[in-house]
């Protein structure tokens, strides 16, 4: 998080302007270096002090890499597809990333008994980076189709990137779904941050947390898959997006009661369900939406900015929560260890937040589909030049030919 946002802005500028290839293969590259320095640092060649230092320069570069690999959806899905595909393109690309996560916490556990077990695991990480590396070098040829897919794919990122800051930063209907769906992705990292430490209190074993995260991130895949279909079929994003993100605060706040709860498993197992399935799942509409509304700012800097919000959010939200939050001097149901503390302030105050922010969002926000009356536009104008251009007939030739 501290290393993404300040490399959000140099992200943002490197899609718009140097394209898609560039930075797909550069975010490749430090990856694979991120995960490599991180094997070597567990080597036993390694000086033990220098051990640590050294797989965290190596995280460090993947952190770099980050922001590299998940700011091209929107802007992949602009340049490579055509407007009845752009959503489902764009929730195939967005939902990659959590189902790596997912895998690499299935995997984790399973994979490291001992901690002698780390290297085989840093291992196991760098192989799959490295054959991406691999693929991204050798296989992406181009930033853009030979043909554009739409009428707004021959003109993607056509304002100057400082020219589209200021655009966007004017733009009211930017601002409000950048600030509320910035609260919503903070929401979902406190979510995940602190899942394990909130149902310890009541007994809940880590394994359980773990299975709650997994729930929330294998329903939020599928939700996104359902909605980028149903989005891109009817064109509401509007609608999609105001429809989840309220039935994800209601998600949310019924979290913060059932997390309060012993013995309740099933309940914190389907709320945390329905928390990704509606909640997760609009990541990928709400990239569309910001292009739709700031159009024709490039895709990566309208998208670019929302995720600078969500972590600059998320963090303050963190902090919050843990301010807030007490030490219990008596807890019997816990398994946190020897610091347990109370989640209940938090959690309401994480609902509450998430309420409110979802009803500035329904009441506020509305917007045209800029892009979408472009592309209309640019059809209709086509169209029109040609039925307007003359059309000779086989008399006409044979007349000239005489």
């Amino acid at each position: 998080m501290i290393v993404a946002i300040p490399l959000s802005f140099a992200t943002s500028w490197m899609l718009d302007v140097l394209g898609l290839r560039i930075t797909l293969i550069l975010g490749a590259w430090l990856n694979m270096f991120g995960a490599l320095v991180r094997f070597l640092g567990t080597g036993i060649f390694i000086n033990p002090a220098a051990q640590f230092p050294l797989v965290m320069f190596g995280q460090t570069l993947a952190a770099i890499a980050q922001p590299l690999v998940i700011f091209t959806p929107a802007k992949m899905a602009a340049l490579w597809f055509p407007d009845n595909q752009r959503a489902t393109a764009n929730t195939i690309a967005s939902m990659a990333n959590p189902l790596g996560m997912l895998l690499a916490s299935l995997l984790s556990p399973w994979m490291t008994q001992t901690a002698g077990d780390i290297p085989d695991l840093l291992l196991a990480y760098a192989v799959p980076a490295c054959i991406i590396c691999f693929l991204a070098t050798v296989g992406l040829r181009s930033s853009s189709p030979p043909t554009p897919p739409s009428a707004s794919a021959e003109s993607s990122g056509s304002e100057p990137f400082v020219q589209g800051i200021k655009l966007l930063l004017k733009n009211r209907a930017y601002l409000v779904l950048m600030l509320c769906f910035g609260s919503g992705i903070a929401a979902f990292t406190c979510f995940s941050t602190l899942l394990e430490q909130i149902l310890c209190v009541q007994g809940y074993s880590n394994e359980f947390a773990g299975l709650c995260g997994a729930l929330f991130i294998v329903f939020g895949i599928v939700g996104a898959g359902a909605l980028g279909l149903i989005v891109d079929k009817t064109k509401k994003f509007i609608e999609a997006t105001k429809i989840n993100l309220s039935l994800c605060a209601v998600a949310c706040i019924a979290f913060s009661v059932v997390s309060l709860m012993p013995q309740q498993k099933v309940a914190v197992a389907v709320v945390c369900s329905l928390f990704g399935f509606f909640g997760f799942s609009i990541y990928p509409v709400v990239m569309e939406l910001a292009v739709e509304c700031t159009y024709p700012v490039g895709e990566a800097t309208s998208s670019g900015l929302i995720f600078v919000s969500g972590q600059v959010q998320s963090f303050l939200y963190i902090v919050l929560l843990q301010a807030l939050s007490k030490r219990l001097a008596d807890s019997p149901l816990s398994t946190c260890g020897d610091a347990v503390l109370s989640w209940k302030v938090p959690m309401l105050v994480l609902g509450g937040l998430t309420c409110v922010f979802s009803c500035v969002f329904v009441l506020f926000f509305n917007t045209r589909y800029r892009r979408l009356e472009a592309e209309e536009q640019a059809t209709y104008r086509t169209n029109t030049i040609k039925s307007s251009t003359p059309e000779s007939t086989p008399s006409e030739g044979k007349e000239t030919a005489d």
